[in-house]
């Protein structure tokens, strides 16, 4: 269930030494994630926020291998897996590739919570996708 999208480094990500700014790197992940939460598992963010459910991260982990540069033309992926330990987690994993080489891979985790409060929880819609698909196996080396 890999989901892929085409992005261009923005010049006003790239900072004095005419690389991307570390801090924009995430960004590019996040807009790629967003786009597979409502194109793969249906989760619409504005829509289900308007209806009080939020999704929200808890936590990620990302490694810079490489650098992009201006007008570099960059793939992100992104494809979900389920938590091992059976906590109601929605777990990202998320790399950007410039010609078929990993520039970064990253792990994004998170659950959803009710906007009154409440306990972390996946909606039906979302936790039935994910009895099929792999439990997360994180590498943390590297």
């Amino acid at each position: 269930m890999e989901y892929q999208k085409i992005y261009t480094a923005k010049d006003e990500h790239i900072d004095v030494q005419g690389i991307m700014d570390g801090l924009y790197y995430p960004f590019y992940l996040e807009w790629c994630r967003h786009d597979f939460i409502r194109d793969v598992l249906g989760f619409d963010l504005y829509a289900e926020a308007e209806k009080g459910i939020y999704m929200v991260l808890s936590s990620y982990s990302l490694h810079f291998i490489r650098s992009l540069k201006k007008g570099d033309e960059f793939i992100v992926t992104c494809e979900v897996f389920k938590d091992k330990g059976g906590s109601p987690k929605l777990h990202f994993k998320q790399t950007i590739l410039l010609n078929k080489k990993i520039v970064t891979k990253a792990v994004f985790s998170g659950t959803c919570i009710p906007a009154a409060g409440g306990r972390p929880y996946l909606p039906e819609s979302v936790a039935h996708l994910l009895k099929d698909v792999p439990e997360i196996q994180i590498d943390h080396a590297s």
